[in-house]
């Protein structure tokens, strides 16, 4: 019998007893019944130190103070500014160092630009107000699918997207979030839309592996992704300088045919030299430090007015390339960068979920393919 087919029958067992013991008999219905509600809440900055920030509901709700006490209600469908003073949060007559909207009935809080699940917590700070989400993991997944992954791609691909996105940000809800919010909404952290960002097939990718994470000797991972590698996946070290993780290793990837497979931009060489600036009109480009697949970690860049070394991450975001894996070419005074994949090459690759969820691998086989050594587990 498991473990919750035992509580059941002791519970029913001490009912019969008598009266006298209601109390153990609910004190056993509750340890029972716990495990099972119980569900992983994060909080998410929706907007961070603006002076003001727009709220709603979608239907009647609460609105609470710092201490959690109710002060007043919003009524349904309308707009309310709430305005920074300090370190406190003034929406109408209440004013509060924070104050939480709650909807009714299981309605969408607004919050700035966007419609959300949850409800929305305004925090005052020095800085301004940050209006932090407070929403179910797994319906927070509903939204991030949508914003990282096609909604029409194959539901094994996008399974393998939710877990990722799960582990993600449970991950840095341990390592990275602050005493007031988990992980933002930008590509920084992951992208979080809200509402606008969902689907149907979003909906059940999320359902479908509610609970699941990747971990790696019994702890979830850090499940980056990205758009596609050009070829073959990284090892992390090779592109954050930072510690091996036998989780984050190089392996082949399935992304051919992509359409961010392949790709190449021209600049002139006074171009160049203005997005880099110190070193004047460029006259060479030479990689100095590559990874082992072909990733520029610096690259010295001369030109008439002086020398750099320059870090292939800043190249990417000054020429604002699809990733550090290319090549240069010059022609008279024009630079040719011929470069292969989206982002930074580490974990899922996207187009390789998409292309082997295509050819019927499931979502288990996919996710053990890119982090390798790292274990499909439940929360």
């Amino acid at each position: 019998m498991t473990s919750r087919g035992l509580a059941v029958s002791l519970v029913s067992k001490i009912a019969k007893m008598g009266g006298r013991y209601w109390w153990l008999s609910f004190l056993l219905w509750i340890i029972l019944i716990l495990p099972a509600q119980a569900a992983t809440e994060l909080r998410v900055a929706i907007e961070d130190g603006v002076s003001r920030v727009k709220v709603g509901s979608s239907t009647n709700a609460i609105v609470r103070d710092s201490a959690g006490n109710v002060v007043g209600e919003l009524s349904a469908r309308g707009a309310f500014n709430a305005q920074s003073g300090g370190s406190s949060v003034t929406l109408g007559k209440w004013r509060s160092g924070s104050l939480w909207i709650e909807p009714k009935d299981n309605g969408f809080v607004w919050i700035g630009s966007g419609w959300y699940r949850g409800r929305v917590r305004l925090v005052g700070t020095g800085k301004g107000i940050i209006a932090v989400n407070h929403v179910d993991l797994d319906q927070y997944l509903y939204s991030v699918l949508g914003a990282e992954m096609s909604p029409t791609w194959p539901m094994e691909a996008l399974k393998a997207q939710a877990v990722a996105a799960r582990t993600y940000a449970l991950h840095k809800k341990a390592t990275g979030g602050n005493d007031i919010y988990d992980v933002g909404d930008t590509t920084k952290w992951q992208v979080y839309k809200g509402v606008a960002s969902e689907a149907q097939t979003t909906q059940e990718a999320s359902n479908a592996t509610a609970g699941e994470v990747m971990t790696y000797n019994g702890k979830v991972i850090l499940a980056v992704f990205h758009s596609a590698s050009g070829g073959h996946t990284e090892n992390v070290e090779d592109i954050w300088q930072g510690e091996a993780l036998s989780y984050l290793r190089g392996v082949p990837d399935y992304d051919m045919g992509a359409p961010v497979f392949q790709w190449t931009k021209t600049f002139s060489a006074s171009e160049i030299g203005r997005r880099i600036g110190g070193v004047g009109t460029v006259s060479s480009m030479t990689p100095e430090r590559t990874t082992p697949n072909g990733r520029i970690v610096t690259m010295l860049v001369r030109g008439s007015a002086g020398s750099k070394r320059v870090s292939g991450t800043d190249l990417r975001r000054v020429l604002e390339l699809r990733s550090t894996l290319f090549t240069v070419s010059k022609t008279g005074g024009t630079f040719q960068i011929d470069g292969r994949g989206f982002g930074h090459g580490l974990g899922l690759s996207q187009w390789g979920a998409h292309n082997l969820a295509q050819q019927g691998t499931g979502y288990q086989q996919i996710l053990g393919h890119y982090y390798r050594n790292a274990t499909l587990s439940r929360m």
